[in-house]
C-alpha cells in the first residue's frame, strides 16, 4: 500500500494489512546535554519529570509501588491538536546509565515504543530519543496520511523536549 493511498489501514482494531510497512513511522533525534549518562538516566527514568521538558505530556506517574524497572507501569496525560487523553505504558528496558524504554499500551499489545539512550561524550552525554509505531490502531488515525502527521508531530515534540532537556540540565545540573 502506498503512502498516498487513502484506504483505511485498520480492517480490524489490532492489525494493519500484512503488506503495510511500518518502517516510515519511526524516527530518532539526538542532542548533547551537560550531564554524564548516569545522571541523565536518573532524570529520564523518573517519568514524573517528563512534563518539565515535553510540550505534549503531563501528570505522568508510576503506578503505586512501581519505579524505573522492567515491567513497571505508569500513566500520563498527552496533548495534541487541542485534545487531551491518558495513556498507560510499561517499562521494557531499564539499563541505568545506558538506556530506558517503554511501550504505550504495554509490552504485549502496545502501539508505540519510546527508547532513550545515553552515551558519554566529553563532559556530558549524547541523549538519543526514538519513537516507533508498533502497530496501527484507529485511535492514531485511519490513513497513512494520519500516521505521517502523527509521526511528524511527535518528531517536533521530541525535538522540543530534547532542547528543553539540554537547557534545563545546563541550568540545574545533577551530577
Amino acid at each position: 500500500m502506498s503512502a498516498t493511498t487513502s484506504k483505511s489501514l485498520t480492517p480490524g482494531p489490532r492489525n494493519a494489512p500484512a503488506d503495510f510497512d511500518l518502517t516510515p513511522f519511526s524516527f530518532v533525534r539526538r542532542c548533547w546535554v551537560a550531564l554524564p549518562p548516569d545522571s541523565v538516566y536518573r532524570l529520564i527514568s523518573d517519568v514524573s519529570l517528563i512534563e518539565t521538558w515535553s510540550p505534549s505530556a503531563s501528570a505522568v506517574h508510576y503506578e503505586p509501588g512501581d519505579g524505573p524497572w522492567v515491567g513497571a507501569r505508569f500513566s500520563g496525560s498527552n496533548r495534541r491538536d487541542g485534545r487531551e487523553w491518558v495513556t498507560r505504558s510499561e517499562v521494557v528496558r531499564a539499563d541505568p546509565g545506558s538506556a530506558f524504554a517503554f511501550v504505550v499500551g504495554g509490552a504485549e499489545d502496545g502501539i508505540v515504543r519510546w527508547d532513550w539512550r545515553f552515551h558519554e561524550q566529553g563532559t556530558g552525554s549524547i541523549v538519543e530519543q526514538a519513537w516507533r509505531l508498533l502497530r496501527t490502531d484507529p485511535v492514531l488515525g485511519d490513513t497513512p496520511e494520519d500516521l505521517l502527521a502523527l509521526r511528524d508531530h511527535m518528531a517536533q515534540s521530541v525535538e522540543s523536549t530534547l532542547v528543553a532537556l539540554a537547557e534545563w540540565t545546563a541550568g540545574h545540573g545533577t551530577r
